[in-house]
């Protein structure tokens, strides 16, 4: 048996602990958090043992790995007690808020041998899954262009707030909504090597922002579009969705469908037809031995303790999580010079375009040449 504890019992927190106790190659023996109340319900029916110092806990409790869900600006450090102690580690998106960090723990990880998963579970959405064996195959041809879109109604009020909603503890929509979208877009294509024009707009909040909105480029003329909010209401709960344009053809996917439409069937994998083809989630996806919330978040925990058993690099770890961090780090530096800077509540302070005779007789970069035209 591999023997786990969580620090963080929110929503995530929760979550997991389903998830994990109910999984027949792991025994919880310990869960920490600082409300006390929510750990006398968890010792009272579940028998687990609880405390309210993680230290404490990894110091007392013999461990193989531990989950972390706490709050993100405390990930590092929890991650960082648990690698130095040994402990094969998963945790929570984002990983953490800077990029440095991020690298710096995946290194840690990787000299130690550790397994190290990051709580990307879109990942394991067999959808999507499908969706980047087709773009791996070349199903659409060469890919030029992808939108990656995720809206939900997380802050739709300007009164109160969470630890979400403050920059130095959650990141706002970026580190939360937008992350997600970046990791996916990064598994599907590849990570952007650059970004442009970037957008953070408040809507209710005042400290971070609740919309973003950038230009993405992938490098070998693969460009896309990123557009997410947490403060649309029109959605009853986080929803993603991805198209992609190729040569020979487009996919549309979310969640529940994956719509690919295909002019030639030259190379195309067997079953799909020219046109439009439609492939659903209860066709593609496998059953798992326990739902909570969604087969995703099964399957990934599935994924981290067979990575224990075998020894293999997870497919969402703390180098690829950290990828995701570095570019919404670009985005935010991108923001704070962009066009449209903002201000405040989202107030728009424009940015005088650079004069023409600045960007003559210099050779541009790549991305640059696609916006302004080449040269």
């Amino acid at each position: 048996m591999i023997r786990a504890a969580i620090v963080g019992t929110g929503k995530m927190g929760l979550s997991h602990q389903s998830i994990f106790n109910a999984h027949p190659d792991i025994a919880l023996e310990a869960i920490c958090d600082t409300s006390t109340y929510v750990l006398d319900v968890l010792s009272k029916y579940t028998g687990v043992r609880t405390y309210t110092d993680y230290m404490k806990m990894l110091d007392e409790v013999p461990l193989d790995c531990l989950i972390v869900a706490t709050p993100s600006k405390y990930h590092a450090e929890v991650v960082r007690a648990a690698l130095e102690r040994g402990l094969h580690t998963f945790c929570e998106k984002p990983f953490g808020l800077v990029p440095e960090v991020g690298y710096e723990l995946a290194e840690l990880a990787e000299r130690k041998k550790l397994v190290n998963q990051v709580g990307y579970h879109y990942r394991f959405l067999a959808t999507f899954t499908e969706a980047k064996r087709l773009l791996n195959l070349g199903a659409i041809g060469r890919l030029h262009h992808v939108r990656i879109e995720a809206y939900g109604p997380v802050v739709v009020r300007a009164k109160g707030s969470t630890w979400r909603s403050r920059k130095v503890e959650g990141g706002g929509c970026l580190f939360d909504y937008a992350c997600h979208a970046i990791d996916l877009a990064s598994y599907l294509v590849g990570s952007p090597v650059g970004v442009a024009g970037t957008v953070l707009n408040g809507v209710f909040s005042e400290d971070v922002d609740d919309e973003v909105y950038t230009t993405l480029d992938f490098g070998d003329r693969v460009y896309g579009q990123l557009a997410a909010n947490w403060s649309d209401e029109s959605y009853r709960k986080m929803s993603v969705r991805l198209t992609f344009w190729g040569t020979n053809g487009r996919i549309n996917v979310d969640r529940q469908e994956l719509q690919i439409y295909l002019r030639d069937l030259t190379g195309v994998p067997e079953g799909l037809e020219k046109g439009w083809n439609s492939l659903y989630t209860t066709e593609l996806t496998r059953p798992v031995w326990f739902y909570v919330r969604g087969e995703e978040y099964s399957a990934q925990v599935e994924h981290f303790v067979e990575c224990i058993k075998t020894g293999s690099t997870a497919l969402s770890n703390f180098r690829t999580a950290a990828d995701t961090v570095r570019v919404a780090a670009m985005m935010r530096e991108d923001a704070e010079k962009s066009f449209l800077g903002v201000t405040g509540r989202g107030n728009p302070a424009p940015v005088p375009f650079p004069a023409p005779n600045l960007l003559a007789g210099a050779r541009k970069p790549s991305f640059l040449r696609s916006l302004f035209g080449r040269n």
